[in-house]
């Protein structure tokens, strides 16, 4: 059972750095695309900036466990 909530606790975690990974990504496309020379190239190519991953509330919930 311990090692159990270890595994779901290294599992969040995982997901946790991921998501942050992704959105430090996306701050950085999008700080590119809005200062110079990126946007240059941006409006060239016809790329914008993109939205943060946004998870709602109702998914956010820790899943109950119960054995």
């Amino acid at each position: 059972f311990l090692q159990l909530q270890e595994e779901l606790s290294a599992i969040e975690d995982k997901v946790a750095y991921a998501r942050q990974f992704y959105n430090d990504s996306i701050l950085s496309y999008n700080n590119t695309v809005k200062t110079f020379p990126g946007n240059m190239f941006a409006k060239l190519y016809g790329k914008k900036g993109r939205e943060g991953l946004k998870i709602p509330e109702v998914e956010r919930a820790v899943p109950k466990v119960e054995f």
